[in-house]
């Protein structure tokens, strides 16, 4: 990689840091593009060159840190695997359970994936990459599918119910311990989730 893109990348890289510092900090709404720039060390006109405007870097950030979330999930999978066989709605638990510890970890994050997530936002989270290392989760959900041998029943909304289930619980139960905090409600955020899977496994 050349000088030139190394370059474009440390400014793209700042931009980011910086709008997500001030995002999960004064808020989208009351975040200027000016100060994005001036944060980022940069004039306001560089910022067009990377994005459109605000709601574009905050959708790219919500994808680049969904992607990292997932990713790391993924990675923890195929560890475990290793060590011993799952079966499609075990893999799928493995994968929520990692990204909730995580979210747990990080409520910062939380409160701001949560706060501007939509369905539509996320689904571009799911196939759009920031970074050179982000992931493609629907492509790995497919490929999940294909190699468990799973056949269902509209996987794409059986995903969305998952994550607006997940959304949802996460925040109200990690944020606020309502109706109660996330380790008490894990047992029942699962079944849930088994539950919708058997809804739409179409059995032979």
């Amino acid at each position: 990689m050349g000088k030139l893109e190394n370059n474009k990348i440390n400014k793209q890289r700042s931009l980011l840091n910086s709008a997500f510092e001030l995002f999960t900090t004064k808020g989208v709404s009351k975040t200027s593009i000016a100060e994005i720039s001036s944060k980022a060390g940069m004039a306001k006109g560089t910022f067009y060159l990377y994005f459109k405007d605000k709601f574009d870097i905050r959708n790219r950030l919500i994808s680049h840190e969904s992607s990292l979330l997932f990713s790391s999930a993924v990675a923890a999978l195929d560890k475990e695997l290793e060590k011993r066989s799952l079966n499609f709605t075990e893999k799928i638990i493995f994968l929520i359970d990692n990204i909730i510890n995580a979210l747990d970890s990080n409520q910062t994050l939380l409160n701001f994936i949560s706060k501007n997530l939509s369905w539509g936002i996320f689904k571009e989270a799911l196939t759009t990459n920031v970074a050179d290392n982000d992931i493609n989760f629907l492509d790995v959900y497919h490929q999940m599918i294909n190699d468990d041998e799973v056949n269902l029943r509209e996987p794409e909304i059986m995903l969305f119910l998952i994550v607006e289930l997940i959304s949802s619980t996460c925040y109200s139960a990690i944020l606020y311990k309502e109706p109660a905090d996330i380790e008490t409600a894990k047992p029942f955020i699962y079944a849930t989730v088994r539950n919708i899977i058997k809804e739409h496994t179409i059995l032979e």
